[in-house]
């Protein structure tokens, strides 16, 4: 039997060996490929572990991520604790200047992988109907977004973009990139961890430098205190004694510490044993007066205060106790004590005293008394004298005053008679036919009126001193009311020389350019 194969069958056999060998070749190329990628991983993985600073590492990550996947656009999304917005914290290339944005679960191509917690590859950004309605994003071809998250949550989004038309992320892309998202989120980890180890040891060492500051500040209080400081343990040990307890008690710290200290003096220490049994119940000693011995045997009374103080973990490790010498002032007080009975010796002699002076003084008060009262009578008596003076006065400043307005009157009705009734005929007689003989007997006749008139007239002509005979006489007229008429009738002159007269009369008292009527002028000067 023939078992040579046939022409077909070796054409089917060949074919099948290509195929097997196209299958390989692919697979090879996968393989190598798969190789290659788990070596960037691997060498990626060991870079971002080094890094410790979560800025370098971020942008790390961006810049192998973008180079795992053949881009140079990417950016990274990061979600803050008690937020509810990512915000893009590293961008590269396109993204570079979104520095800052922020979307909320569900916007955008962030907003969406971090709602559905896997990749999201978009084709054509341009045209999703999940992108962000901005402008400035229409560059963007596609795009793929990575969730870093751990099974509890997602902490943040990688993205990765392609402005090119003709390139997209294969499913190798995706693989290569879950896998190195899952490596970031580790390095990520391991940089808040450092971040938080950093700064717990900041704090600590804060916290020890203000322990350090705090322990230094109280260690400097009590050596400059003034006041005697010891520090007891609870088996009463003393374990710290600062200057002044030495200064004051002559003890220096090598004969103290580590001893129980033995200056109680026998008589104080009933007081001195309830004082630290009350001490040890949790109570504070304060300001308790007792006495101690210095070295030399001296006794000094002391100002005690004590109170407990305790370990982190609250029981009691000790005491502190504070003295003060106040010997000076018990002395002071036991002197201000015996000046007090001195003083009160004083006093009570001194009120003694006092007493019998207040009795004379009770007396010499009665007796002045007695001389008040009389006086008093005395002095109403003069109050009404006076009364009846002072009334006899004002009747008599009356009458005067009646009396000086009667003469004036009088005085008034004798020059306004002889100037009316007398003067006018004078004056015409006297310039009518006269001898010589009548005319003298005239002269005489008006010699004597003006004497007996000169009295009343010099009053009135008092303030008109500055005048003339005639102005006066028409100054007098002018005051009795008489008009201009009336007055050139009497002193037989014309009408225009008594106008004359009477601008002369307003010059001479001031009046000129002034408003003020003339009669009433002279009437106020009387």
């Amino acid at each position: 039997m023939d078992t040579t194969p046939s022409y077909s069958d070796l054409v089917t056999q060949i074919g099948a060996l290509q195929l097997e060998s196209q299958r390989l070749r692919t697979a090879e190329d996968a393989f190598h490929r798969q190789n290659a990628s788990l070596k960037a991983l691997h060498e990626t993985s060991l870079f971002l572990i080094d890094k410790l600073d979560k800025e370098e590492l971020l942008e790390n990550i961006l810049e192998r991520a973008a180079s795992l996947s053949g881009t140079t656009h990417g950016y990274i999304y990061l979600l803050d604790p008690g937020q509810d917005f990512m915000q893009m914290v590293v961008g590269k290339g396109f993204f570079k200047s979104q520095l800052g944005r922020r979307v909320t679960i569900g916007q955008g191509m962030g907003g969406w992988v971090w709602k559905t917690e896997t990749p999201v590859v978009v084709e054509d950004y341009k045209s999703w109907p999940g992108r962000l309605a901005d402008k400035v994003l229409d560059g963007l071809r596609s795009i793929v977004g990575i969730p870093l998250k751990n099974d509890q949550q997602v902490y943040g989004v990688i993205g990765l973009a392609h402005v090119e038309m003709d390139r997209q992320f294969s499913g190798e892309d995706i693989t290569t990139l879950e896998r190195f998202a899952a490596l970031a989120l580790i390095a990520l980890d391991k940089s808040r961890l450092y971040a938080d180890v950093r700064h717990e040891l900041a704090e600590r060492k804060k916290t020890e430098a203000i322990w350090r500051e705090s322990e230094e500040r109280y260690r400097t209080f009590l050596e400059s205190s003034p006041d005697p400081i010891v520090v007891y343990d609870m088996q009463g040990i003393a374990t710290y004694v600062n200057p002044a307890f030495e200064q004051t008690f002559h003890l220096s710290r090598n004969e103290l510490l580590g001893k129980q200290i033995d200056f109680v003096p026998e008589e104080n220490w009933p007081e001195t044993k309830e004082a630290i049994l009350r001490m040890q119940s949790g109570q504070k000693i304060n300001l308790f007066e007792t006495r101690r011995l210095t070295k030399e045997g001296k006794i000094l009374d002391v100002q005690l205060s004590s109170t407990l103080y305790v370990g982190s973990d609250g029981r009691p490790l000790g005491n502190i106790v504070t003295l003060r010498d106040i010997s000076a002032r018990k002395k002071a007080e036991e002197e201000l004590h015996r000046y007090q009975g001195l003083l009160e010796e004083l006093v009570t002699e001194r009120t003694v005293e006092l007493a019998q002076a207040n009795l004379k003084l009770e007396q010499e008060i009665e007796d002045r008394k007695g001389v008040e009262k009389a006086l008093k009578k005395r002095e109403l008596e003069l109050e009404a004298q006076s009364h009846h003076l002072g009334e006899v006065n004002t009747a008599l400043r009356v009458l005067l005053q009646q009396r000086e307005v009667d003469k004036k009157e009088l005085g008034e009705i004798v020059m306004r008679n002889v100037q009316e009734l007398v003067n006018p005929y004078l004056e015409r007689v006297m310039n009518g036919r006269l001898d010589t003989q009548q005319r003298t007997l005239a002269r005489i006749l008006e010699t004597n009126l003006n004497n007996i008139i000169s009295p009343f007239a010099n009053k009135m002509a008092s303030g008109l001193a500055h005048l003339t005979p005639v102005e006066i006489k028409v100054a007098s007229l002018i005051k009795e009311g008489k008009t201009n008429k009336e007055i050139a009738e009497v002193l037989l002159v014309s009408k225009n020389t008594i106008l004359f007269h009477r601008y002369n009369i307003r010059g001479k008292l001031g009046l000129k350019k002034q408003k003020i009527n003339l009669r009433s002028h002279l009437l106020a000067m009387e």
